[in-house]
């Protein structure tokens, strides 16, 4: 069984047991759930960068990233760097995360935040809502086209923005619909771990333009953003590159200056 399946049964048996733990109607009635969202789609448009930075302790291909960096100083530092927002891994089983790493990037910053998280329940839309994010990553891979359809539907009434995840043209065909906002290539072979940026090219000439082109994975230097603006990204997606140096503000700040030079 790949790694993905492994997250996703795991996912299932999470997700009912906090359903159970915390009732809808008490995230509902979170402070946060009332919230004007910061949307990451008019930050990216905007921007000739379009930095999406990471907070990820450790993953499943690199094991530990970084234990030491607290999640309030990191967001920040982010948000000081220029960055357009920031992505926070709330898995803990395999990355290590948590919701309150998410309320603790929103107390500290006023960055677009997307919850980066296995979603397979509208529960868990809810929840980032409640929680303090203003935009959810849908995973292709893991979902059905009516998944999409009926998660990406109830996030866009919570004023929420949509990113939707793929890795080849197949989850592409079956996921194009209007309420998704930014198309998110994954240059990471979930079930392999290989990283090629060919995949983010290849892609992008059958993404419509009405959505925000987004490349995750495998961009650690400054040739891999030069190299994929052409083909029409707004949006790159850089976890392990900052969050494994001393201080991912300062480096997410250096490789900005570097960018737009």
């Amino acid at each position: 069984m790949d790694i993905l399946s492994k997250i996703v049964i795991d996912k299932r048996i999470e997700v009912s047991l906090r359903k159970e733990l915390i009732p809808i109607k008490q995230l509902e009635q979170s402070i946060l759930f009332e919230r004007e969202t910061f949307s990451l789609v008019k930050k990216l448009k905007k921007s000739s960068t379009g930095i999406i930075a990471e907070h990820k302790r450790r993953s499943p291909s690199k094991q530990v990233i970084n234990h030491n960096l607290n999640v309030f100083d990191v967001a920040k530092g982010y948000e000081s760097a220029g960055v357009c927002g920031m992505s926070v891994l709330t898995d803990g089983k395999y990355f290590g995360g948590s919701l309150d790493d998410l309320l603790a990037a929103r107390a500290s910053c006023n960055l677009p935040l997307l919850r980066k998280e296995f979603i397979i329940d509208t529960y868990q839309i809810l929840e980032a809502k409640a929680y303090g994010a203003d935009v959810i990553l849908l995973i292709a891979a893991i979902l059905t086209k009516n998944e999409i359809k009926q998660f990406s539907e109830l996030a866009k009434s919570l004023e929420l923005d949509v990113l939707l995840e793929i890795h080849n043209e197949e989850e592409l065909h079956k996921s194009i619909m209007p309420s998704l906002d930014m198309l998110g290539v994954n240059n990471r072979n979930l079930k392999t771990f290989e990283v090629s940026l060919d995949i983010s090219k290849e892609l992008s000439k059958l993404i419509p333009n009405d959505f925000v082109k987004v490349s995750e994975s495998g961009i650690s230097n400054i040739e891999a953003i030069k190299t994929l603006q052409p083909f029409g990204y707004k949006g790159f997606l850089i976890g392990e590159n900052f969050m494994k140096t001393n201080n991912a503000g300062e480096s997410a700040e250096v490789f900005i200056k570097e960018l737009n030079n």
